[in-house]
Parts: C-alpha cells; structure tokens; sequence
C-alpha cells in the first residue's frame, strides 16, 4: 500500500470508528478522563492519540511491515490534530 493509500484509509477508518465509539472528540474526551482516573494525574484528549501512536510504533518493531499499525498511526495524527485545532492539548 502507497503512502496516498495509507492515508485514505487511515480517513476512512477515523469515519467508520466515529460512527461506531462517536466523533474523535468525544471518544478522545472520555478516554483521557478514564486514562486520568487509572493514572491519577490528568491527561488532555490530545495526549490519547498520542500515546496510541507510540503504541504502534512500540508494535512496528515487531512486526515493521504491518501496514495496519502504518495506518492507525496515520489516523491517530490527524484525530490528534482535530484535537489540537480545538484547543485540547
């Protein structure tokens, strides 16, 4: 898969999992809240994406041609930077 493609994809799945778990935002929202909770310091809906993208690069030292992790990365930047356009970081 290209780089274009990866990204299309990557947008198609941010669209499906939107309609599935509500949009980024909100799904961003309550993940910091729960990750806060478990934590017990607080994390910004920006933060989420951004340690999920830590997650795949973590896997893609495993597995460097799984193009899934390539994808969710993409994805994970451009929730991450819906985030960050509405001042949740």
């Amino acid at each position: 898969m290209g780089g274009v493609e990866a990204l299309k994809t990557a947008a198609q799945k941010v669209q499906e999992r939107g309609e599935v778990y509500g949009t980024p935002r909100v799904d961003m929202a309550r993940i910091a809240a729960i990750w806060s909770q478990l934590l017990g310091v607080e994390i910004v809906p920006a933060q989420v994406p951004m340690c999920m993208i830590a997650v795949k690069l973590s896997r893609l030292v495993t597995s460097p041609n799984h193009e899934d992790s390539v994808v969710d990365i993409a994805g994970y930047a451009a929730v991450m930077s819906e985030c960050q356009e509405r001042g949740e970081t």
